[in-house]
This record gives C-alpha cells, structure tokens and sequence, in this order.
C-alpha cells in the first residue's frame, strides 16, 4: 500500500516520493499547517537490526537535523522540524525544485570548467558555514549537492535518502528551467555529519561516506577534519570536469588503497581549476589549501574563464 497521501504527525501530506536509497525514502509533502511545500526524510527500518543498531539509526537522523539547523547559509538545507512516524523519526525540511550534480554527470558526461566553478563556489560557501558552525559534513559528493531548477513550487529541498550509499541512488525530479539549474547550489544530507564535540557513530576501523570521495587521512584511519571536506570538494570537482572521480576502481577495497597511495591521474578537461583540484586532492591534509583561499580561487577561476 502506498503511503502517498497519508498524513504524517497530523500536519504534513505526503505528495510524492521523490528520493530513496538504502537508509531512506524523501518525499514532497504539503504543510497543512503553514500552506508550505516541505521535503520529509523518512528512515528505513530494517527488521533484523539489534537493539543497538536501531539506537545508531535514530540517533544518525536526529543528528543530521541537529547538524544541519546549526547552519544558517543559502547554500545549506534548511531544517524545520523533526517527528515521529510510526515511531521513526523524520526530518522535515526545506524543499528545493532540483536536479542533483550527480544526475547531470550521470546524463552528459562531464561539464565545463566554468560550470564547476559556479557550483564549486556554492559548496565551498556551505562548507564554510558548517565548519565555522563546528559540523564537518564527511559525505560531500555529486549526489549531495542540489541545483535548483525554480520552478512553480518555489523554494524546497530534494535529498539523498541514503548518506551511506557507495553510488547514490535517490532521484531527484527536475522542475522547471536549463539542465542546470537556475543558480542555486544547495549542499545537503548531513546524515552523517559529526558536531565538533560529540562522539562519532562509527565501529572502530569503518568508514563512514561513499568510497570515492573520503580523504586518504580518513581511509588510513585518521581522524577526519574539515580538510577531509575539502579533499571531497577536490574529488567531486575533479568528477565534474573529467567525467569519472579520480581514484575509482573495481571494487571500493582496490580505490580506498588508490586514493591512499597512488598519484593523482592527470586532468585533461579542467582548464583554469587543474592547479586548485590538484591541491584539493593532495595526500597531505595540512598541505590543501584554506576554505577562504579555495573560494577565492574559484571567484578568479570564473572570472578568468
């Protein structure tokens, strides 16, 4: 039986389901309360978890909403409220028509430098926010970051529904103008984001976020910082241009050893950003560059292009 049209937390109508993935099902809903469109981030619940893997789950989720709310910034998600379901907590957010970056790789390829560099300036934004909020967002990639589409539903929010997943697979519906967008970046799913401060929700020795895009201190087992961010920045720009994430292998085991030991393969499509990806994805965190000097770089990059 469908949940479309149900009624969640007596306030939200569930309208159509927009994202799904391994962790979790995202749906546009109707604020019968306020007359707003929202986005709900329902979690999956598997049967056979234990006692303490189900304490894991909510707790992720009410971290996320925690994490994101702390991050006031255009760039980032807007969190609304958190309820119970069924006794499964969701997150009520902003809903953003969009298509993602991923779903645009995923159709044409790869993009122009100058393309990157207008969306890269809107991650780099939203990671600044978080950072100086305390909260490193460790899975950011093609499938997290939102380009709205306008559209006539107005402001909103498609996300991910699985922070976890080695590829993404939520879909996200394309509403309105261009094949990318009509300007807004959004970075979003802070699902596995940690609060400076607060413990991480990892078993010793795993690693949390999609393979490709974790820094080479994080698959050494290092503690991530937000030069793990930025390395992740580095590989989803070096994605966007040429077409493919830099260290992807056949199995996640094979890239997890590349990303730590092997040489960056050369860029071949990305122009005026080949001297900042190359530095984003150095091996050596304290040898990338600062939040501030990447946004700079990228404002010069657009203005040279």
């Amino acid at each position: 039986m469908s949940d479309e049209g149900r009624l969640v937390a007596e306030r939200y109508r569930l309208v159509e389901r927009i994202g799904r993935g391994g962790m979790g099902t995202v749906w546009r809903a109707a604020d019968e309360l306020l007359g707003r469109q929202v986005a709900i981030k329902q979690l999956h619940i598997s049967p056979h978890l234990a006692d303490d893997e189900l304490a894991t789950l909510y707790e992720r989720t009410r971290r996320e909403a925690q994490s994101a709310a702390r991050i006031a910034h255009p760039n980032v998600v807007v969190v609304h409220d958190v309820v119970d379901d069924r006794s499964v907590p969701c997150i009520v957010m902003e809903y953003v028509p969009s298509t993602t970056l991923a779903d645009v790789l995923k159709r044409k390829g790869r993009i122009e430098p100058e393309e990157a560099a207008r969306i890269g300036r809107g991650m780099i934004a939203a990671l600044r926010a978080a950072h100086a909020a305390g909260v490193l967002h460790r899975d950011v990639k093609p499938g997290n970051v939102l380009l709205g589409t306008g559209g006539s539903h107005g402001p909103g929010h498609h996300a991910d529904g699985d922070p976890g997943d080695h590829a993404t697979s939520g879909a996200h519906r394309a509403v309105g103008r261009g094949p990318l967008g009509d300007g807004r970046v959004v970075l979003t799913d802070f699902g596995i984001a940690v609060a400076s401060g607060t413990s991480t929700l990892t078993k010793t020795g795993e690693l949390v976020g999609s393979i490709d895009y974790v820094a080479p201190e994080r698959v050494k087992g290092g503690k991530p910082g937000p030069a793990s961010d930025l390395w992740a920045l580095g590989a989803t720009l070096y994605q966007a241009v040429e077409g493919r994430p830099p260290f992807r292998k056949d199995t996640a085991f094979e890239t997890a050893y590349a990303i730590a030991v092997d040489e960056l393969p050369p860029l071949r499509h990305a122009g005026v950003l080949a001297p900042l990806v190359e530095a984003l994805l150095d091996k050596d965190p304290d040898a990338r560059p600062s939040a501030e000097t990447v946004e700079w770089t990228l404002r010069a990059a657009a203005a040279e292009a």
